[in-house]
């Protein structure tokens, strides 16, 4: 994981080249598809994200690393949303009784 600042060099959030970006209390806030970021809240299109660098949907940046040339770039068009997982087959035995919260809460 690296690092991300903003444009005052402020610590603002953790990101796993292309995978998750995770804010400063180490929530989860975003996944990266093909090259741009998406909301783990909202599911909306947060911009494109050029390797440790990420740009808002107007293509400025938002957030940056030390080992990424910033640079803005013109307006990106709005990517398609990425696909739903297919739903899986009933595994043997069944589902847990548990939901994925109380999973995560024991």
């Amino acid at each position: 994981m690296f690092p991300l600042f903003d444009k005052d060099c402020d610590l603002v959030a953790w990101i796993e080249p292309n995978r998750h970006i995770w804010n400063t209390n180490m929530d989860w806030v975003a996944y990266i598809s093909h090259g741009h970021a998406w909301s783990s809240d909202s599911g909306n299109w947060m911009g494109p994200v050029k390797g440790l660098l990420c740009l808002d949907t107007n293509g400025k940046p938002v957030c940056w690393n030390p080992k990424e040339r910033i640079s803005g770039m013109a307006r990106p068009a709005r990517p398609a949303r990425p696909a739903r997982p297919a739903r899986p087959a009933t595994p043997a035995g069944g589902w847990s009784s548990l939901s994925f919260y109380a999973w995560v809460a024991q």
